[in-house]
């Protein structure tokens, strides 16, 4: 077995191995052989995937803004868009993924760009529904820097409507929330038109 822990610190013998006994179980209530070569490393496969998948539950999302805060006098919108994310639905444990849109206006503290696309990715390695995930996103920001206000936009398609159940292919799941200044029409809108390119 091989563990590369600079690359993945979510990978640790003692989880891996008691993960691959449940999933070698799995795939025999399956009715698979488990002995056949295309299965004999699928376990360790799958266990490896799952904890990378999860690997947000070991990660602070607070501390991650808070390491690049900076005092700035900026106080005009600031949005981070277009933000890939992917996730794994609590009811099914499928995939869903899309995109992710963060603004928020700042109150004397700004944070690097990229720190805002990593707090999406720790609350999106997580297993997730999209309300809540667009929430964390949003509470975290909100409490950590304590902008004037914060909005956060999900669009996502989501495996578990794809793959089973009413199998619908082309739909799109979109969620929001926002505080502060975004309690504004005004200033929604204008988020809105920033992140769909209108002007």
């Amino acid at each position: 077995m091989i563990i590369d822990e600079l690359a993945h610190p979510e990978w640790t013998e003692e989880k891996i191995k008691a993960l691959m006994e449940h999933y070698q179980a799995i795939l025999k209530l399956l009715g698979e052989d488990t002995t056949r070569e295309g299965l004999l490393k699928t376990p360790e496969r799958i266990s490896k995937a799952m904890l990378t998948l999860t690997r947000g539950y070991d990660q602070d999302p607070k501390q991650i803004l808070m390491d690049a805060r900076f005092k700035e006098p900026y106080s005009q919108m600031v949005i981070v868009k277009d933000i890939d994310f992917f996730s794994l639905c609590e009811h099914h444990m499928l995939p869903f993924y899309g995109k992710a849109h963060v603004g928020y206006i700042p109150n004397g503290y700004i944070t690097g760009l990229s720190k805002i696309a990593r707090v999406v990715d720790v609350f999106s390695h997580r297993l997730q529904v999209q309300e809540r995930l667009t929430l964390q996103i949003k509470e975290c920001i909100q409490e950590t820097l304590h902008p004037l206000g914060v909005m956060v936009v999900l669009e996502a398609k989501h495996m578990c409507m794809q793959m089973r159940g009413v199998e619908k292919q082309g739909s799109i799941t979109t969620t929001s929330d926002f505080t502060g200044a975004f309690n504004q029409a005004k200033t929604r809108q204008e988020f809105m038109n920033l992140i769909s390119g209108n002007k």
